[in-house]
């Protein structure tokens, strides 16, 4: 009987979950998902989880594969040298090969009362702390909401539509990601909802306190409850495990996704950092990613080449409150296009987006290797930027 190849994969959320699904393609292989819920967060909609419209988790059971075995606990350091991951209740996990795959969240806001009177949104935990908050708020009180990405746009119409008086404090452009005939379809969305768009690069956030919202340009907002959004971070398990990192803690990979510094350790989604060129944080990125690393390790355990990083995304979806949205479309070097898709058939796009997105991670854990997106080649633009690091290197050197 053949020795059995044990896989562990540190993290339960897009990437960890199509990775784990992916992996049990092989009888001989079995496979440890590590995740310190006992729930799998459908972080896209966190949103709605704090306007009520939605809870954002999902049962395991529901997404992940009967051959995976799902541990309840939080790993605190990876020993790459014994091949096993220290848990935080004091047990040990071995491995013949892990999944690297935490994922991100709320970043280290760094402004003078940031972190002790705005309420971050990245989490669940989070966003349960935040809604107790802006029910007790108010229905006329101030909020505020920092950082005018996907998030932060989708809260504050979130919020908008129920009601809610709502500031969106950009810190630069409404919705950089979007192309420009996008962003006044969103701001006019917005107008529509009652939402005040502050814009621009005098919007910058230089102090929050208790009841206000300061900005660089002087101006001091009154803020009953302020939500902060700008911004993701990763967490440190690598770095402390004594694995390269980039600048943000991202696991530095190659192509395969296999860590610099351990051919027995492969990254998946935000916490990857495949040739220091990390993709774009979002669960488009994340499920091909945890594909991809699967793919990888089954290549290794095969004595098999594994296959190198395709990048294809498509665009963005953003819902504008429950009945009205943005799908932006983008060419395959993700770079926003004209085209796009705006009210009521972008939000039920969007909400076909969200179901199919655990759909994928569902069929997965069904027919193990059905999922085939990530093997869709996308532009040239990474190529270009991989020459043109090789290039820099060689003239360094």
């Amino acid at each position: 009987m053949a020795e059995s190849t044990d896989v562990v994969v540190v993290g339960g959320g897009y990437a960890g979950v199509m990775a784990a699904n992916r992996l049990t393609r092989r009888d001989d292989v079995t496979v440890t998902l590590i995740n310190p819920r006992r729930t799998f967060v459908h972080r896209i909609r966190l949103h709605q989880l704090v306007g009520g419209s939605d809870d954002a988790v999902v049962d395991y059971r529901e997404i992940l594969g009967e051959r995976v075995r799902l541990v309840t606990d939080t790993v605190t350091r990876i020993d790459a040298a014994g091949r096993g991951v220290t848990l935080a209740s004091g047990g040990t996990v071995r491995y013949d090969y892990l999944i690297y795959a935490v994922g991100s969240g709320s970043a280290d806001p760094r402004v003078p009362g940031a972190a002790e009177f705005a309420y971050p949104i990245a989490g669940l935990e989070e966003a349960h702390r935040l809604r107790p908050a802006v029910d007790a708020a108010p229905a006329t009180a101030a909020v505020t909401v920092v950082g005018a990405g996907p998030t932060g746009i989708e809260t504050a119409a979130e919020l908008a539509e129920l009601g809610r008086t709502v500031t969106l404090v950009c810190g630069g452009p409404l919705g950089p990601y979007l192309h420009p005939r996008g962003r006044r379809s969103v701001a006019g969305r917005l107008a529509k909802l009652g939402v005040t768009v502050l814009d621009g690069p005098d919007t910058k956030v230089t102090a929050v306190t208790r009841d206000a919202v300061r900005l660089s340009d002087g101006r001091e907002l009154p803020s009953a409850v302020t939500i902060w959004t700008a911004g993701f971070g990763v967490p440190d398990l690598a770095a402390r495990s004594g694995l390269s990192t980039d600048a943000l803690g991202r696991l530095l990979t190659d192509e395969t996704l296999t860590s610099v510094d351990d051919a027995r350790i492969v990254a998946a989604g935000d916490s990857a950092a495949p040739s220091d060129l990390p993709l774009r944080m979002s669960c488009q990125s994340a499920i091909p990613l945890g594909a991809r690393a699967a793919d990888t390790v089954l290549s290794r355990i095969a004595g098999e080449r594994p296959s190198r990083l395709n990048e294809l995304l498509v665009g963005q979806c953003i819902s504008l409150g429950r009945r009205a949205g943005i799908v932006q479309a983008a060419n395959r070097n993700d770079v926003a296009l004209w085209f796009h898709i705006d009210g009521r058939p972008a939000a039920r796009l969007k909400e076909i987006v969200c179901k199919g997105t655990v759909k994928y991670l569902a069929d997965e854990a069904r027919k193990p290797g059905s999922y085939g997106l990530h093997r869709v080649s996308g532009g040239p633009k990474r190529r270009q930027l991989l020459q043109a690091k090789r290039a820099e290197a060689a003239a360094t050197a």
